[in-house]
C-alpha cells in the first residue's frame, strides 16, 4: 500500500512542479496569475496575496496555474495574451522545462553516492574478430554512437541494438571514440565458438569499462541518464508511429501506478534476499522511476497536440508568422475551440487507457 502512495505522491508532485514552472515564469514575465494551486478538487486554505489566490486543495493529484487571459479574451494589459512572442514561449515551454530539470535533480541525488561508472569502453575482442588493430577495432576504444544513435551509458548498446533495423548480416555503423579521435567502422554479425562449444551470432567484442566517480563525472552521468530517457521517449513514439508498438503498450496513471508498486516491491525482495535495506532500494528504484516519468512528462507536453504545451507553442508560431505575412492571425476564440476539442480526445485516450490498465489488473 505505502508503494501506491508513493506512486499518488509522485504523480502529484511532478504535476504540480509543471505548473510551478509555468507559475514562475508568468511572474517573471508580468503577467498576471489568478490562482496557482497545489493539488485539484476542495480548497482546503485559501490565501490572496497580490493579484494571486494562493490555494492548498484536498486531492494530491497535481495542481494548476489559472493566467488572466489565458482561456478567454481579456483587456487586462497583464493578460497572457497580449504578452510579446517572447514572453508567451518562456511561459508555455517553462512547465516542461520544470519536468526535466526535476528529472535531473532527481538523478543527480541518486547518483550523489556512486563509486564508479560503467562506460561502453571496449574490455575484450574475441580471439577470431576480423577487424582488430588501428584499422579496425582495438581494447580500450570507447563506443561513441551506433546507427548515428550517441551512446552515453553502457545500457546504451544493447537498447540501440534492440531497435535499430538490421539487414540480414546484422550490418552496423559504430564510431569509436579513441583518444580524441573519433572513428567510424562498419561491423556484421560473426559466427564465434563460446566457452561451451557452442556457435553464437554476435559482433565479437565485449564492452564495459568503469570510471571513478568524481563529482563532474556524477554529473556528467546524471546529465546522460536524462538525455537518456528523453531518446526512450522519442524511441516509443517512432514505435508507435510505426506500428511496432500500439495501444497495448501504452499505460496510463492505473498502470504507472501499478508499475512503481510492482518496481518497489521486487527492488525490496530483492535487496533483503542480499541482507541489504530493502526500503532504501526500494526508494531509490522509485526514484529512479519518477525520473523517467518526469522527463516523459517533459517531452510529452512539447508535443506539437492541441491542449498540451507544444501545441500551445506551435500556434503561437503560426500566429507569429500569420501576423508577419498577412497581418492576420487566428481568432483566439477558434484557437481555443481547437483546444477544447483536443483536449476532449486526450481525456478519451486516457480513459480509454485506464480501462485498458484496469482489465490488466483484472
Amino acid at each position: 500500500m505505502i508503494y501506491i502512495i508513493a506512486a499518488i505522491l509522485i504523480f502529484g508532485v511532478l504535476i504540480a512542479v509543471h505548473e510551478l514552472g509555468h507559475f514562475l515564469a508568468a511572474k517573471a514575465c508580468g503577467v498576471r496569475v489568478n490562482e496557482f494551486s497545489i493539488g485539484m478538487g476542495p480548497a482546503l486554505l485559501k490565501k490572496t496575496k497580490g493579484d494571486t489566490q494562493y490555494s492548498l486543495r484536498l486531492l494530491p493529484i497535481g495542481g494548476f496555474c489559472a493566467m488572466e487571459g489565458e482561456d478567454e479574451e481579456s483587456d487586462d494589459p497583464r493578460a497572457l495574451e497580449k504578452q510579446g512572442f517572447w514572453k508567451k514561449l518562456l511561459i508555455f515551454v517553462a512547465g516542461a522545462a520544470m519536468n526535466f530539470l526535476t528529472g535531473l535533480l532527481i538523478m543527480i541525488c541518486l547518483y550523489a553516492g556512486a563509486q564508479g561508472f560503467y562506460t561502453a569502453e571496449i574490455v575484450e575482442l574475441d580471439p577470431a574478430f576480423p577487424q582488430q588493430g588501428e584499422d579496425g577495432i582495438m581494447v580500450g576504444d570507447v563506443i561513441w554512437a551506433i546507427n548515428g544513435e550517441r551512446i552515453y551509458l553502457k545500457s546504451d548498446v544493447s537498447t540501440v541494438l534492440g531497435v535499430v533495423d538490421l539487414d540480414e548480416n546484422g550490418t552496423i555503423e559504430m564510431t569509436v571514440k579513441r583518444g580524441s579521435e573519433k572513428l567510424k567502422r562498419t561491423l556484421t554479425l560473426q559466427t564465434y565458438t563460446d566457452e561451451n562449444g557452442a556457435e553464437v551470432r554476435r559482433y565479437g567484442f565485449t564492452y564495459g569499462g568503469i570510471v571513478e566517480a568524481t563529482p563532474l563525472v556524477r554529473l556528467q552521468y546524471s546529465w546522460y541518464n536524462t538525455l537518456d530517457f528523453v531518446r526512450l521517449v522519442r524511441m516509443s513514439l517512432m514505435m508507435l508511429v510505426s506500428g511496432s508498438a500500439g495501444l497495448d503498450d501504452l499505460s496510463g496513471p492505473v498502470g504507472i501506478v501499478s508499475t512503481i508498486k510492482d518496481v518497489g516491491e521486487e527492488a525490496q525482495e530483492e535487496a533483503e534476499k542480499n541482507n541489504q535495506n530493502g526500503f532504501a532500494a526500494a526508494a531509490e528504484s522509485i526514484l529512479y522511476f519518477g525520473a523517467l516519468i518526469a522527463v516523459n512528462l517533459a517531452v510529452m507536453n512539447l508535443l506539437p497536440l492541441p491542449a498540451l504545451d507544444g501545441g500551445k507553442v506551435f500556434f503561437l508560431v503560426i500566429n507569429t508568422l500569420a501576423l508577419a505575412i498577412f497581418k492576420r492571425q487566428i481568432p483566439p476564440k477558434y484557437e481555443n475551440y481547437i483546444h477544447m476539442a483536443g483536449f476532449a480526445l486526450l481525456m478519451a485516450l486516457m480513459l480509454f487507457i485506464t480501462f485498458h490498465d484496469v482489465m490488466k489488473l483484472l
